[in-house]
């Protein structure tokens, strides 16, 4: 085996419509000194060779890999890696080759410059001309944040140009300032109601978008609601602290109900998604599993002689601010979106509490990975490759097909403009009162509100929320 230091990453790439981003609170990685651009012909078999050692090492699927002998060692290196990946389409959908290591890095480490903005695209009329960006949510700390903006918004305009399917993505890509007008629907025509300008800017997103403690409209009892985007720590534990002081208002103030809303949650760090869980589970404790690994064939061998088998088992953790014997269930709204660390949350808990899921299918990744640099050559290369499988305190692990979980109560977030997060007639939300059988003072939307169905069934997003999870691991060398 080769030595190398892997950081295990639990993230989904859930690229829609524009290019992937990461919003996450690292310090920047300074790039390293020397880096060589490896892009000539001459040059692929040395990174492809690379690449297969990498893959033959730590691959979870690496007993399936094609003998290199088999395998053309002059091919274009984004081609090559293709040929190593298990069943592309349905099992290895995460697995990635990149020429740009550094700005793959720093994307995994949330740096990144972004308005901080996430939308919904949708006709604004019968002539399915002129598109309208409808906010489901404005990132915590962006410029976006700063300039005003909030979710339920509704861009009509960029930079004084109407919005088609055509121009769209050179509008976004044109230039990092924009002016963006918002409308306001009178009388079946919308009319702009004002214009703000922002730029792009580097962003250290806070992961709670939304915590608060909501008084139930019928029974009166206390639930806790937690809208929240990637599973990061921050530097010096600053948002996991957060939670804890957040679960502390809950448990001071009796919260009897939970709703843990992850619709816009991509995966994160596996360290915070441990805090959270052990902040709600019920009876849990640093004696309880909350998620074990599985790793291919070598590395399981080499880690059960080293460690034993315990080294797979990955327990709770004893946190004074733990709401569990507060709770009978806990409620997690999902989405598309919804994945890796967030699904982990979810399978982890099932074992020890009633888990109600509503919303629409997650994304189903119930795989670890890695980020490896190409340190043999001197390139700028990298490879996300999966480590190995997750699954809970009892061996499940159902969820990593591309149905992902599926929801308790399948509800499609698909009514715009958006409403607040926390409102009673939120769309997601709005379930959850129905199953608490708390819905009869919320008012039917419908009957008092103009509302626009989802027409393009998709989320268009300037950035994507995905951050990673890391447990810094290094692998032995040969005979260690």
């Amino acid at each position: 085996m080769r030595k190398i230091t892997y950081a295990s990453l639990l993230v989904a790439f859930i690229c829609v419509f524009t290019a992937c981003k990461d919003d996450d609170v690292i310090s920047p990685i300074t790039p390293a000194e020397t880096t060589s651009d490896v892009t000539t012909t001459s040059s692929y078999s040395s990174i492809n060779n690379w690449a297969y050692g990498v893959m033959q090492d730590a691959y979870y699927w690496s007993a399936e890999l094609t003998a290199i002998s088999n395998l053309d060692l002059s091919l274009d290196p984004f081609d090559f890696f293709e040929k190593l990946i298990y069943n592309r389409e349905t099992i290895d959908r995460f697995s990635g080759l990149t020429d740009d290591y550094e700005a793959l890095q720093n994307d995994f480490d949330g740096i990144s410059e972004i308005f901080g903005i996430r939308y919904t695209t949708a006709y604004l009329d019968n002539s399915s001309t002129n598109l309208g960006l409808f906010l489901s949510q404005v990132t915590v700390g962006s410029a976006a944040e700063a300039a005003g903006m909030k979710r339920g918004d509704v861009i009509i305009s960029i930079d004084n140009q109407s919005i088609t399917a055509s121009n769209f993505a050179s509008l976004f890509s044109s230039s990092d300032t924009h002016t963006f007008s918002f409308g306001k629907l009178e009388n079946d025509t919308w009319l702009t109601e004002s214009s703000l300008t922002v730029t792009r800017m580097v962003t250290e997103e806070n992961p709670v978008a939304y915590s608060g403690i909501i008084e139930l409209p019928v029974s009166g009892k206390k639930l806790g609601y937690l809208l929240y985007t990637q599973f990061i720590p921050g530097s010096s534990d600053e948002y996991d602290n957060q939670l804890r002081s957040i679960f502390g208002e809950f448990k001071s103030n009796q919260v009897s109900e939970l709703v843990l809303d992850f619709r816009f949650n991509g995966g994160g760090y596996i360290s915070s998604a441990e805090v959270l869980s052990s902040l709600i589970g019920i009876n849990t404790s640093s004696n309880d599993i909350f998620y074990k690994e599985k790793w291919n064939e070598s590395y399981e061998s080499y880690l059960r002689s080293r460690y034993g088998s315990s080294y797979f088992d990955h327990t709770f953790l004893d946190e004074a601010n733990n709401i569990g014997n507060q709770l009978s269930r806990v409620f997690v709204l999902t989405s598309n979106s919804t994945a890796s660390a967030s699904e982990l949350v979810i399978n982890g808990l099932t074992p020890y509490m009633e888990v109600i899921t509503i919303g629409e299918n997650t994304y189903g990744k119930n795989l670890f990975g890695t980020l490896v640099g190409d340190d043999e050559n001197n390139s700028n290369y990298g490879i996300y490759v999966m480590l190995g499988e997750t699954t809970n305190a009892l061996d499940q692990s159902g969820y990593g097909t591309v149905d992902g979980i599926t929801p308790d109560y399948y509800v499609e977030d698909n009514l715009i403009p958006y409403l607040p997060i926390g409102d009673y007639n939120e769309t997601l939300f709005s379930q959850v009162l129905e199953v608490l059988g708390e819905k009869t003072l919320a008012s039917a939307r419908l009957s008092n509100k103009k509302t626009i169905w989802r027409k393009n069934k998709f989320y268009a997003k300037e950035e994507q929320v995905q951050p990673m999870a890391k447990t810094i691991i290094t692998l032995p060398k040969a005979g260690e």
